[in-house]
């Protein structure tokens, strides 16, 4: 590094080095080489005297102390544990002046995890495999948590340098071109963030500032500080991270995880907060710009504008969808599927958003959720049939896939692309993929991976999985390199068999949904389920179009009482040309149709 004085000139992306460590009572950057001291400015905020080049090696020692990461690093290319690195975030020369944005709400959103994804585990080479999701009909991807975490491998919700992008996937700069490249696609690109806790190797943010509390508690322990003594800058340390992935990485929308554990007692909320600088800056960029919540609370708060008393949110996830359609398909009655499964309940799902709506909830024990008002759309809730927690956190990772028949895999993608939600698949899903998808962890330290062996097999008995799939079967040892290697997709599969012919499904579906105003509307006014339990039939019409579903082992006649005259516009199972008549159609075993 050359230090510079003031006015001098600069090279093109220096930087001042920047730290807020409000109890230190110095601070000096480590470059290897030489310490520099750093400068007390207000509000506990250090800066160097002088810019640093990109590319440049740095570390913070407090108070003489040994060196530490920067809690706002950008890059960190050896580890959670290293000096971090500085990077010129304008450097990259981008080709998508022309892109509009896109609005979340309603698209057609596609979860990708960049370790698993491909063979090589890069965003280069997820880059290389967009051009399947263009073919399906996605136009939004929202990949999992990129922010460095411990080791090679792992889910990303333990990262610890939440500026920084993983080293292992490519780096930021890797990001910027996967975004950069996603979008001269057409496709929107979101960004799953976590802000709720941080792991807990390499987790160094105590050693600067009150980044925590013991105020409250939450499922990892100590709570993000967002209501105590320091918390301005604990919360402008979020908004800034999420004002960075949108403005500097061209990112459309921030999906948030389990946002009922950002504890705040404060006046004005974080999530409302955020929501009014995503607002802003929307404005400056002059593209629509989402926040997605991950929230367990079944409130319709989080939705509401701030202005209503809300909390802003552009959409949220509702696994309440998920669980009814899941235990419907499977059968299965364990844990929190336990209120779900029955016809009725499905209805419920599809029609009222929350099946735990301010009834009793007997997996919580207790009255959970509120109604939402029908005037809400329902394309301010992402929905989904399997995800990377309702797959992942399995006991043996299996998919649904793995156990459905065609028909129901078939039925289950009706059920999700068909409904006035927003729809979100998870990688493989539109194929039927028939690799598991297993929870993988590559830390360095023998106690915390045991804790964690230890952890997972506690989980395992809790949620009945040994009921489910029998006496003696073990969960897969997380740190193991074989489970991550398993949960690699097989792309051989897709243009094989049974693979291909889900796969065509999916894409009729999706291109069905795109050109039938009816299906793509989240008006929630429209939608209508009819059922018979002892017939095993589901009849659900959106506006002009009806969705008929028959879960028996046999052909069904399935009633069309009030309709006008219908033609198949997709069906999983060819229909007799006899098979839509006025009042009915016969529908094969386990099988579903689109009539329009």
């Amino acid at each position: 590094m050359n230090e510079r004085a003031p006015g001098e000139s600069q090279a093109a992306g220096a930087a001042p080095l920047r730290v807020w460590a409000p109890q230190a009572r110095e601070v000096a950057a480590d470059l290897g080489d030489r310490l520099v001291p750093l400068r007390a400015l207000d509000g506990g905020w250090w800066e160097s005297p002088g810019q640093v080049a990109p590319g440049t090696d740095y570390a913070y020692r407090i108070d003489g102390g040994d060196p530490l990461p920067d809690p706002r690093s950008p890059w960190q290319p050896n580890g959670v544990h290293s000096p971090s690195r500085t990077f010129d975030t304008d450097a990259h020369a981008w080709a998508d002046a022309d892109w509009p944005g896109i609005d979340v709400r309603g698209a057609v959103l596609y979860e990708l995890h960049v370790g698993t994804f491909t063979a090589e585990g890069t965003l280069d080479a997820a880059l290389a495999r967009l051009g399947h999701l263009v073919a399906l009909g996605v136009e939004v991807i929202q990949l999992m948590p990129v922010a460095a975490f411990p080791g090679r491998a792992g889910w990303g919700y333990d990262g610890v340098d939440l500026y920084a992008v993983h080293e292992a996937y490519g780096g930021p700069a890797a990001l910027q071109r996967f975004v950069d490249g996603a979008h001269g696609l057409g496709l929107g690109v979101a960004l799953d963030v976590v802000y709720n806790h941080l792991g807990p190797s390499g987790n160094y943010l105590s050693r600067f500032g009150r980044y925590f509390t013991d105020r409250h508690e939450t499922p990892w322990g100590e709570a993000v500080n967002l209501d105590g003594p320091g918390s301005a800058q604990v919360r402008a340390f979020v908004i800034d991270n999420a004002l960075r992935w949108l403005r500097d990485f061209h990112l459309d929308a921030l999906r948030l995880d389990a946002v009922h554990a950002l504890v705040d007692d404060s006046q004005v909320h974080l999530l409302a907060e955020l929501a009014t600088a995503v607002g802003l800056l929307a404005d400056d960029l002059g593209r629509p710009l989402g926040l997605i919540a991950e929230s367990d609370l079944n409130d319709v708060a989080m939705v509401t504008p701030v202005a209503d008393g809300g909390l802003g949110m552009t959409a949220q996830w509702d696994d309440d969808v998920h669980h009814a359609i899941h235990a419907f398909l499977t059968g299965e009655r364990h844990g929190y599927y336990a209120d779900f499964g029955s016809y009725g309940t499905l209805a419920k799902a599809l029609t009222d958003v929350f099946v735990h709506d301010g009834g009793f909830s007997s997996f919580r024990g207790q009255v959970w959720g509120a109604p939402v008002p029908l005037d809400v759309s329902g394309h301010a809730f992402v929905v989904s049939t399997t995800t990377h927690d309702q797959v992942g956190n399995r006991g043996r990772g299996d998919r649904p896939a793995a156990t459905l028949s065609e028909g129901r895999q078939a039925i289950s993608a009706a059920l999700l692309l068909t409904t006035g939600f927003t729809p979100m698949l998870f990688m493989g899903e539109e194929w039927g993929a028939g690799t598991p998808w297993l929870f993988f962890t590559d830390h360095a330290e023998p106690e915390l991976a045991q804790s964690i062996r230890d952890g997972r097999a506690r989980e395992f008995g809790a949620h009945g999985w040994a009921e489910l799939y029998g006496d003696g079967i073990q969960p897969t040892d997380p740190q193991d390199p074989a489970t991550v290697a398993a949960s690699m997709l097989d792309w051989d599969e897709p243009g094989h068999g049974h693979h291909a012919r889900i796969l065509a499904f999916y894409r009729d579906l999706i291109a069905l949904r795109a050109c039938t105003p009816d299906l793509r509307s989240g008006d929630r006014r429209s939608t209508t389920v009819d059922h018979d339990a002892d017939a095993q039939w589901v009849r659900i019409r959106r506006g002009s179009v009806v969705v008929v579903v028959n879960l028996a082992p046999d052909e069904r006649h399935v009633p069309l009482v009030g309709t006008v005259a219908l033609g198949v516009l997709l069906a999983w199972d060819a229909l007799g040309p006899d098979a839509v008549t006025a009042d009915g159609v016969r529908l094969p075993a386990a099988s579903v149709a689109v009539l329009g």
